[in-house]
């Protein structure tokens, strides 16, 4: 990015928005000419590989920690992924009363993956464009956090979407799935079809509000940065990143538990009979 998009504003704010994107028509590398791409078949590429980056980050951290275990005498890093493992393994209990072996690792996932891809935000903004630029000559537009892409916070609650199907079939069988979708909460066949709308928005209800919540305020947090950075002199912008920083660390750590537990909620109202 040039001084000249750095103090425009809107290109500023518009470059920060934009994806480095994937057409599938075609299969060219979209680069930001100022102007957002609106197309269903295009692929986010950096949501794409930052997400898969982080997971196998997670991954490869609990495996070496594993690798290390001991009861002897449990380094500071074994004490903290206890502490981790427990606090989710504390929420699994207190609200999911079915039994699932998947609950719990599900349930650990979801709340570290979300963690990291929320904690990508506390990078500064330019730093990442700046690299590029500056080892690898490519001057483009990159986002660093996969949960500020709303096709990423969707994608995490269709998967629990189809895990409440799966289990509320499994629990009470076709049969219990079917007449809770047709009645419920009227039992008279006259209101079947106005039960199933009910229930439809309900079930429905739930994905939705899982991806949006997370999108909606990671979005905003984004924003905040890219708008105090865009507006204001270097040295003013640490004066307000700063504290925004130390407050956006409960907020991102917030909306990871907020998705674990709703995630367990939901799953805990599949599996019960009545």
């Amino acid at each position: 990015m040039n001084l000249e998009q750095k103090f425009n504003l809107p290109n500023y704010i518009n470059h920060h928005l934009h994806h480095f994107q994937l057409d599938l028509n075609n299969f060219n590398i979209f680069k930001y000419n100022g102007n957002c791409t609106q197309n269903f078949w295009v692929l986010n590429l950096d949501s794409m590989f930052f997400s898969i980056f982080l997971g196998l980050v997670f991954l490869t951290f609990l495996f070496i920690v594993s690798k290390r275990f001991t009861i002897q005498t449990p380094n500071n890093l074994q004490v903290f992924v206890e502490l981790i493992v427990s606090f989710v393994d504390c929420n699994v209990t207190d609200i999911y009363h079915g039994k699932s072996k998947l609950i719990a690792p599900l349930s650990l996932t979801i709340f570290s993956w979300i963690f990291l891809m929320n904690l990508m935000d506390l990078v500064p903004i330019d730093l990442f464009l700046y690299i590029l630029k500056f080892f690898f000559g490519l001057e483009t537009s990159v986002r660093l956090v996969p949960t500020t892409d709303v096709n990423v916070t969707i994608s995490m609650a269709m998967v629990v979407f189809i895990l409440i199907i799966f289990y509320s079939i499994k629990i009470k069988g076709i049969k219990g799935f079917l007449k809770n979708l047709f009645l419920v909460p009227f039992k008279n066949p006259v209101f079947l079809i106005f039960n199933f709308f009910l229930e439809s928005v309900n079930l429905l209800s739930k994905p939705v509000s899982l991806g949006l919540r997370l999108f909606g305020n990671m979005y905003a947090g984004e924003m905040i940065f890219i708008l105090i950075s865009g507006l204001l002199p270097w040295w003013l912008q640490w004066i307000l990143s700063v504290p925004w920083a130390i407050f956006h660390i409960l907020i991102i750590s917030l909306q990871a538990f907020i998705f674990m537990v709703l995630t367990i909620v939901y799953l805990s109202m599949a599996s019960t009979n009545h």
